[in-house]
């Protein structure tokens, strides 16, 4: 349930509150607002009368949460999160953020040119893979701790703060001691494990949807992290697979307005997967921005043709430069800040 504050309601009432929710066995969350405090309780909901509740002094009303997913909700934090990566970058402002690289980190020179490269054009995160899940056992599976090291000096040398993904729990500490965001796949959306130890780790979460997830399912898995303790949740649609293939996946743009609507957390897309066609990129990144989102995931690659995953869908700098002109024209009409 959801406690509603009134405006001039005390630190006293409000304590009060929590005590007596506590006391009943309730987990609880403080969101304080601009106007008002919002107390979200959860446990059951039959070992306290919310008519009693709302009897307590500075308490207006009190919500029964109608949603699975808690958390995660906008009835508990009725106002937009905003994520901090580091004092300068936050997803979920009016700010438009691209996190650009390629799939794989290949090598020290790839990347670095990679780095260099988005970040003259205007992104403003860097993203590449150091530990890679593909389909079959035979594919490059990346170069894990060493991939690691090589994305830490690319941020030093481009000043881009990194994404990367993480599999496997026993890899967390590692990738931790590298990363800025830690990305989970779409593969791992549903790894219940990974997303609690992920509640523990005092970094922003990018929490791709799963290629067979529904919206229901995907902000269920953003309430893991959420519920163990970790506020600090970015989603990204990246595509859904349906009977359509012509496409690698079908981007759900839908996905956007609707997660907004249900959701306090920030939302953005990746179109390259989303796609697999990197012709179709910068128009479904354009479609991207348009439809509310916060900001994009991209894969760009110095020579795609060499790439070792995911070239077919990964841009040329030149290419990545041209899109992120054409979304700096049409930010302003969105009311977006493009860097």
């Amino acid at each position: 349930m959801i406690v509603v504050m009134q405006k001039e309601a005390t630190e006293a009432d409000i304590e009060a509150v929590r005590e007596r929710l506590t006391a009943a066995g309730f987990d609880i969350h403080l969101s304080p607002g601009v106007a008002r405090t919002v107390i979200g309780a959860i446990g059951d909901k039959t070992r306290i009368d919310p008519a009693s509740l709302e009897a307590m002094t500075g308490v207006d009303k009190v919500v029964p949460i109608l949603h699975p997913f808690k958390l995660a909700s906008r009835e508990f934090h009725p106002e937009n999160s905003v994520v901090p990566v580091t004092e300068k970058i936050a997803i979920g402002s009016r700010a438009f953020h691209i996190i650009a690289g390629p799939c794989a980190v290949e090598g020290r020179e790839q990347l670095l040119e990679a780095a260099l490269a988005v970040k003259e054009a205007g992104a403003t995160m860097l993203r590449g893979g150091a530990y890679k899940p593909r389909t079959s056992p035979y594919s490059f599976q990346g170069l894990e701790e060493e991939g690691l090291k090589i994305l830490a000096e690319a941020r030093e040398a481009s000043s881009l703060p990194v994404v990367t993904e993480v599999m496997d729990p026993r890899y967390l500490s590692l990738i931790c001691e590298y990363a800025d965001v830690i990305q989970v796949g779409a593969r791992n959306m549903q790894n219940f494990f990974l997303l609690r130890e992920l509640g523990c780790v005092p970094k922003p979460v990018l929490l791709k949807r799963g290629p067979a997830a529904t919206i229901e399912e995907w902000l269920l898995a953003a309430e893991y992290i959420i519920a163990a303790g970790n506020p600090n949740v970015i989603l990204c649609e990246r595509g859904i697979r349906t009977f359509e293939t012509y496409t690698r996946n079908t981007l759900d743009l839908s996905a956007i307005p609707v997660v907004k609507k249900l959701s306090h957390l920030p939302v953005i897309v990746d179109p390259s997967h989303g796609t697999g066609k990197w012709a179709l990129v910068p128009a479904m990144a354009r479609a991207a921005l348009a439809a509310g989102a916060d900001g994009l995931l991209v894969e760009v690659h110095p020579h795609p043709g060499q790439a070792l995953s995911d070239g077919p869908q990964s841009l040329t700098p030149a290419n990545f430069a041209a899109m992120v002109n054409e979304l700096r024209a049409l930010a302003p009409v969105m009311n977006r800040d493009l860097a």
